[in-house]
């Protein structure tokens, strides 16, 4: 890799952490929680909800399935708002409740089987092709037929994806390696695990590797110190691309026998394993505390809910979930009581939608509403699609769905998170999203960015309203999310609503009907 693409990738890497960073440090950790009024940040107005609307007044304990990568419910922020199966008897090898699950005491894992569990995966693209290389080993332009010339096309224009894909992950990586190696040396010879800005300040780089990480480092270590800003940028961003490299579009690589089901039966329910945390619960210990962190204990975060179960279904890998898996989860959550479902996951191909449009479909008919992410790739999603999608395949649309874009704290054209997804007709609202500090495995806590973050930001305030005014139903709640979001001159082009769900108003308008 020559030295300006080496440049160009520290350069992505720090244009990705200077505004993290500076959002983490300038901004109050529970921002997304605060008024736009009183505090100058865009948040949803929870605190003042819950000052001004909530006090006095009764809730009902709501649960919410949290259908994601598991979550580590022994979080002291987690553990005592964590969904219990009080029907399932722990550790006795026999399905006490009769609902084809076995000891599913703390929730159900659709990712792991007798002898361990899935971690990485492949794309979605990666299995399409896999599956198709064979079919047209042999098939050219000149030599196709007509009939499979739809196909055959449609193979060739992911093959080019996949090949461009593959080709920018592996430059990627090589960047990340030198970056990498080269911050790794500076901090070895300096002698300490944390060098300071004046310790790179005072270092003499030997060769461009070294001398590309110290500028790296004298930029970053402004608004945040060396071990953050390895961990979270440097390591964060090797792995993620050593990951893509060598899980994610390796066309020999596929972790199902692990699971032991019939991978290719989407009729398939009963299959998996107990371990509803999982082997990296990082992305669903964040979302889960969001959602509802306990707020009266004191410590670490104030979740959006307060009287909330958090149900832990793992269904999302280290890649792009199955299908089969993801409708199975909204299943289960369903099943066992859910009646708020936060999906922070989505994938550019589906090669079994129906049978997700049959478990959404399910889902409504038990008035449970589904709070979709709607993507980090700032795309326009009237144009291309992330699945899941609350349009079924004859074109009708799932009416207990929300799906949700992150904003940023600033009260202007910086509103709409860079990376965010968004359309006019397909993105119902923003909420925050950007810089959201919460809960983290092993009793820490992190900040971390994405539409992961906004959507249960949505689902912590669907749970919110279904507490405290528990005789509405999904659609109603839907509704009054989407009537009581604050307007933005920059969100009004990108989104259905062109707003920020706000818990103070939506608790309002929930009281008028």
């Amino acid at each position: 890799m020559n030295t300006n693409q080496i440049k160009r990738l520290v350069a992505l890497a720090l244009l990705a952490t200077g505004p993290f960073i500076a959002s983490a440090q300038s901004q109050k950790k529970n921002w997304y929680n605060l008024d736009l009024k009183a505090d100058s940040v865009f948040g949803i107005s929870t605190e003042k909800a819950y000052n001004e609307l909530l006090k006095g007044k009764k809730s009902t304990t709501v649960i919410v399935g949290i259908l994601d990568s598991g979550v580590d419910g022994v979080h002291e922020d987690l553990k005592s708002v964590m969904w219990v199966n009080k029907k399932e008897k722990a550790g006795n090898g026999k399905d006490d409740d009769k609902n084809g699950y076995i000891d599913d005491v703390n929730g159900w894992s659709f990712l792991g089987g007798k002898n361990g569990n899935i971690n990485q995966e492949t794309l979605e693209l990666t299995r399409l092709i896999r599956r198709d290389a064979a079919r047209f080993a042999n098939v050219t332009e000149e030599n196709v037929t007509a009939k499979d010339r739809p196909a055959f096309e449609a193979y060739l224009a992911m093959k080019k994806e996949f090949d461009k894909g593959l080709a920018e992950g592996k430059a990627n990586l090589a960047g990340y390696t030198g970056l990498k190696n080269g911050v790794e040396a500076i901090a070895k010879k300096l002698g300490k695990e944390n060098p300071t800005l004046e310790d790179v300040k005072n270092f003499t780089p030997e060769g461009q590797a070294e001398s590309t990480a110290k500028n790296a480092l004298l930029r970053a270590l402004v608004n945040t110190d060396y071990k953050t800003f390895y961990e979270t940028r440097v390591k964060a961003g090797y792995e993620h691309f050593y990951d893509q490299v060598n899980y994610n579009y390796n066309l020999t690589f596929d972790p199902r026998n692990i699971v032991g089901d019939e991978e290719n039966n989407s009729n398939q329910r009963i299959y998996g394993n107990t371990d509803s945390k999982g082997p990296d619960p990082s992305h669903g210990t964040h979302v889960a505390g969001i959602v509802g962190a306990d707020r009266k204990n004191t410590i670490g975060i104030n979740g959006v809910a307060d009287n909330v179960l958090l149900m832990a279904v793992r269904n999302v890998p280290n890649g792009d979930e199955r299908d089969k898996d993801v409708a199975n989860a909204i299943r289960y959550a369903v099943d066992n009581g859910a009646k708020v479902l936060n999906m922070s996951f989505g994938k550019a191909y589906s090669q079994d939608k129906k049978v997700v449009d049959d478990a959404v479909k399910y889902a409504v008919s038990k008035d449970v509403l589904l709070v979709h992410a709607a993507g980090n790739d700032n795309k326009n999603l009237d144009v291309e699609t992330n699945f899941p999608t609350n349009k079924y395949e004859d074109g009708t649309l799932a009416e207990n769905w929300i799906t949700v874009g992150a904003s940023t704290p600033y009260n202007d054209r910086r509103l709409k998170a860079s990376f965010s997804n968004y359309g006019k007709t397909t993105v119902d609202v923003f909420a925050p999203g950007f810089g959201i500090y919460s809960t983290y495995p092993d009793q820490k806590y992190q900040d971390n960015n994405g539409t992961s973050m906004a959507a249960p930001v949505v689902a912590g305030l669907a749970a919110l309203i279904r507490s405290y005014y528990p005789k509405l139903s999904a659609k109603q709640v839907k509704e009054i999310i989407m009537n009581s979001v604050e307007k933005a001159d920059a969100l009004k082009d990108i989104s259905v609503t062109g707003g920020v769900v706000n818990a103070y108003n939506a608790l309002k308008l929930a009281a008028t009907y």
